[in-house]
């Protein structure tokens, strides 16, 4: 069964921690000095944050998923969506061993795709990660001086 990923890049772990908390009702499955991982059930969700020096917001998607299997399927669908696939392959990011690829979707949101096979002491280099956003960037830098300028939004909340 494939479980959706979402990571979030905060700027107070603890606040954020209390937040997501009380918005779940549930308290994190892990928890270290940069990092908090939810894994939850309803939604079946992998929701994570961290504070590891990008701005805070969206930091990126994905599919987790149980089995190497199922993996395999998911990287045919990758293959089918088109773009640049980077495949990290075997990896330790997020306190966790897996084996991941990446792409960004079309709007540029990075997009994992991964089978967790053990836990890790330590957070990771994301050397696969980063050749992902090192692409993407660099795709961002080229098309920005031709990019429109999005009109100012209004400041009311709303769906």
């Amino acid at each position: 069964m494939k479980r959706l990923h979402v990571h979030v890049s905060v700027e107070n772990l603890s606040r954020s921690i209390g937040f997501y908390s009380a918005l779940f009702a549930s308290e994190p499955s892990v928890v270290k000095s940069d990092y908090a991982k939810w894994m939850l059930d309803d939604p079946r969700v992998n929701f994570a944050i961290s504070t590891r020096g990008r701005a805070a917001g969206l930091d990126h998607l994905g599919i987790q998923v149980e089995t190497g299997e199922e993996l395999q399927e998911v990287y045919a669908r990758l293959r089918k969506a088109g773009g640049n696939v980077v495949e990290q392959g075997q990896t330790t990011c997020c306190y966790a061993k897996s084996e991941k690829s990446w792409i960004d979707d079309p709007a540029g949101i990075a997009w994992e795709t991964f089978h967790t096979t053990g836990e890790s002491t330590d957070y990771g280099d994301g050397t696969g990660e980063n050749q992902a956003r090192v692409a993407h960037e660099k795709q961002e830098t080229q098309s920005a001086c031709c990019a429109q300028q999005a009109a100012p939004a209004a400041s009311k909340a709303c769906c």
